[in-house]
């Protein structure tokens, strides 16, 4: 009985730890062009999340730019 305990137990510890592995973040630098794009998008009100899947950027990286270059972005606009 406690054979058959521990395999369970052994299964569902290596499921859970398959299922919590995060895509590996692969960094980017802003260019001039993603940055002028940033603005533009800025300007046009796009949201945010919009333009991370445009620029295949997260939504906090795309936020961390506009605070360091000081415009605005979502309901800082």
């Amino acid at each position: 009985m406690a054979k058959k305990t521990k395999a369970k137990t052994a299964t569902k510890t290596a499921a859970k730890s398959k299922a919590k592995t995060k895509p590996k973040i692969t960094r980017r630098e802003y260019t001039k062009d993603d940055v002028k794009e940033l603005r533009a998008h800025s300007k046009a009100k796009t949201p945010v999340i919009k333009i991370a899947k445009l620029t295949k950027r997260t939504v906090g990286s795309l936020r961390q730019k506009a605070l360091k270059l000081g415009i605005g972005l979502g309901h800082q606009r």
